[in-house]
């Protein structure tokens, strides 16, 4: 029967998938692979005690990056989300050059953005780093023959969702000071750029109004989580398995962390403190 091997496979699955981000942002990633993956088991990393990493060195990015892989393969992980477009774009090729288990990354999803405009105007909010990468510019270049492409740096926007003040008159203001400049300029389709925003989506619309479309990749990174577990994510519905777990670890002091984890994620989670390992 079509599917079958692949559903025997997860329904056997022990190793579970590890997603790790800058901080909290990356829970909006957690939650589409949950989703699309209701059995398997997942750890998700916040090194928000590190946060926000927007203005780090690119040095400290890939140094974290990589210790952050190793910790995630050391609890077995058999795949590693790169839930953070920072990393993302600073560390993801050296992640994928030194790790034995698959790699999936997340970036500004430029090209669907210029897909869906209608004004033919997309704005980018996202990091400074992410803004300033090479790969940020590379896809202007290939998709700004099709749209104009207006980046928007958010410094302080992470810190706000890593406080869990998501609807506060300070986020409120930040946002709207950030996004006004690319609905000046005609933008009618707006890029989540960075795993923070999505948490901002309800502030972002009701400041935005209903004619903007906003595009979260969030989705996609999970299909290609399932594509690269050797899963079709259009396939037939795979049958009812026992639900997966979820642990999730912190670099962050975990009274605050287990407050704004558990707020975002929506139940009551338990958070451990993240220590480092290193594979040799």
């Amino acid at each position: 029967m079509a599917g079958s091997a692949p559903d025997a496979a997860l329904r056997h699955r022990r190793a579970p998938i590890g997603v790790f981000d800058s901080g909290v942002g990356g829970l909006s990633v957690l939650r589409a692979i949950r989703d699309a993956l209701p059995a398997v088991d997942l750890i998700y990393v916040a090194d928000s005690g590190s946060a926000p990493w927007g203005d780090r060195p690119e040095s400290f990015i890939a140094a974290r990056s990589v210790a952050l892989l190793d910790t995630l393969r050391a609890e077995g992980a058999e795949a590693v989300v790169v839930a953070c477009n920072t990393a993302t774009v600073v560390a993801v090729e050296t992640l994928r050059a030194c790790s034995p288990v698959p790699i999936v990354a997340i970036e500004p999803a430029i090209k669907p953005a210029v897909q869906a405009t209608r004004s033919g105007v997309v704005g980018v909010l996202a990091t400074r780093r992410t803004i300033e990468s090479v790969s940020v510019a590379r896809l202007c270049a290939r998709y700004g023959g099709q749209a104009r492409i207006l980046l928007q740096a958010c410094p302080g926007l992470v810190e706000r969702v890593e406080q869990g003040a998501l609807e506060d008159t300070v986020t409120r203001a930040l946002l709207a000071g950030f996004v006004a400049p690319l609905l000046d300029a005609g933008a009618d389709t707006l890029v989540l750029g960075c795993t923070h925003y999505p948490f901002l989506s309800p502030l972002l619309r009701e400041i935005a109004g209903p004619d903007v479309h906003i595009v979260d990749p969030a989705q996609a990174v999970a299909r290609q989580l399932m594509r690269r577990l050797g899963l079709d994510p259009d396939g037939a519905p795979r049958p009812a398995l026992p639900a997966g777990r979820e642990r999730f670890l912190t670099s962050a002091p975990l009274d605050e962390a287990t407050r704004v984890m558990s707020a975002l994620w929506g139940r009551a989670v338990r958070v451990e403190p993240l220590v480092l390992r290193t594979l040799s």
